[in-house]
């Protein structure tokens, strides 16, 4: 016989965690008056559970795990590390209106397998409405508005899809629950039963995910620890391209990207990133260089713009957009005491063109150069690219991945790289299509560059 046990929590509407007792400030984002009382109720069956056979490793190896489902999108294919894993749940995640429910609908049209899309925020017609207006493949798409957590198993057992999306997973309940849909008891509960639902009937599930202010998955932590693949949709409302990234994959890399751009058709792929963000650069001015960034294994090449000028006030102000503030000061540090610019009195503005956000080291000598090529009014030629770590003591680090980034730069046409002098033991100057200057410190990048 079943035991009914009863639960009292306190919500936060912040940021979904839950805590036993009230606070008048949420202890987790600090955020005054948000706590709310909310009972769970859960059944406790005295049933014995059947363990499952275990089998040797070789076993396993031997068999068949089964071929990726390409999306048909070869940006996202390149996220997910090939392709849909049959069996497998993945995390999307993104700001309102970035376009996660557009990517979802684009993969299911694209998709050439049977897919089920579960809409619990919208109505079908909602969704019918904007699937035309991208022009989306009706044929293997089916759709439906239940919010419910066995009314969705049943559609699925009914339709047999290769893949379910259930967008959102904050919308979604369980019934058997005495919680408000989106609480962390409930979000917690009904990502557990996808998940044993993924792995049991082999079934790709792609399940979307609300953000909090911070940009982290509202609801528990425990949700991302449990999927298979987080992947977070990044955009600016003042740019119209957006970029996928990978923060977890157990079945393929992380970290890497892809990027489309967004218009009145939907999302459409950016074939050629690098072209698109080098699109305006400014040419013969003083304060801009071109970064090769590498996200994941694609190499994109960054305009970098620094502005230095005489501060109004008695503070100098630091403003950085794309690019990590604190290590900003610390590169100007660097410039003040080793290369014996005064900075102490300027104002300085750093910009990683197009909204592009980086926080790999190997953009720090750009980002110095940068700065110097503005406060001493000389630009940088156009056809070099920077690339190093700058250390405290004034010296150019080594950097991962050289060759994709200098293979990248001179398909673009530079001619001319600048990189560190650890990083050529192990290149061959021979294969590559671009000439190469190696530096050991950053009086030396200067000498070339001024």
């Amino acid at each position: 016989m079943a035991n009914i046990r009863q639960k009292t929590a306190y919500l936060c509407s912040a940021c979904g965690d839950d805590f036993p007792k009230w606070n008048g400030q949420c202890p987790s984002c600090k955020e005054w008056g948000t706590l709310s009382e909310f009972k769970t109720t859960r059944k406790k069956n005295n049933k014995r559970i059947d363990l499952k056979d275990s089998r040797s490793l070789n076993d396993v190896l031997n068999t068949n795990p089964g071929d990726r489902i390409c999306t048909g999108i070869n940006e996202v294919d390149r996220v997910l590390g090939g392709g849909l894993l049959a069996g497998s749940l993945i995390l999307l995640g993104g700001n309102p209106g970035v376009g996660k429910s557009t990517l979802a609908l684009h993969i299911c049209s694209e998709l050439d397998r049977k897919a089920l899309y579960i809409s619990a925020e919208e109505s079908e017609e909602q969704v019918a409405l904007r699937a035309k207006r991208l022009n989306v493949k009706s044929e293997n798409l089916f759709l439906s508005g239940a919010n419910e957590l066995d009314g969705i198993l049943n559609h699925l057992e009914r339709i047999q899809p290769d893949l379910l999306i259930i967008d959102s997973i904050q919308t979604v309940m369980n019934s058997e629950l005495d919680s408000l849909p989106g609480s962390p008891s409930q979000i917690r509960d009904c990502g557990q039963r996808l998940l044993e639902t993924a792995k049991q009937r082999n079934v790709a599930i792609l399940i979307v995910g609300h953000v909090t202010k911070d940009g982290t998955i509202a609801g528990p932590k425990m949700l991302e620890h449990m999927v298979d693949t987080v992947l977070y949709m990044e955009g600016d409302d003042r740019y119209d391209h957006r970029i996928l990234r990978s923060e977890k994959n157990r079945f393929g890399a992380t970290h890497e990207i892809g990027i489309f751009q967004m218009d009145e058709k939907g999302l459409s792929e950016v074939k050629n990133p690098s072209e698109m963000f080098l699109a305006e650069r400014s040419i013969e001015v003083a304060g801009t260089s071109i970064y090769p960034s590498l996200e994941g294994t694609r190499p994109i090449l960054v305009e970098v713009q620094a502005l230095v000028s005489s501060a109004n006030y008695g503070t100098p102000q630091r403003n950085v957009n794309g690019f990590d503030y604190k290590r900003l000061g610390m590169l100007i540090a660097v410039l003040e005491k080793r290369m014996g610019l005064a900075m102490g009195s300027k104002d300085v503005y750093v910009n990683l063109v197009g909204g592009f956000k980086v926080d790999d080291p190997a953009l720090d000598l750009s980002i110095i150069s940068s700065i110097a090529s503005s406060a001493m009014d000389k630009p940088i030629d156009q056809k070099i690219i920077l690339c190093g770590e700058v250390g405290l003591a004034g010296e150019v680090r080594s950097v991962n991945r050289l060759e994709y980034r200098l293979s990248e730069a001179a398909a673009l046409g530079f001619d001319t790289a600048i990189v560190p002098v650890a990083n050529m033991k192990n290149v061959d100057k021979v294969e590559l299509n671009i000439g190469v200057q190696t530096v050991k410190y950053v009086k030396d990048v200067f000498q070339l560059l001024f």
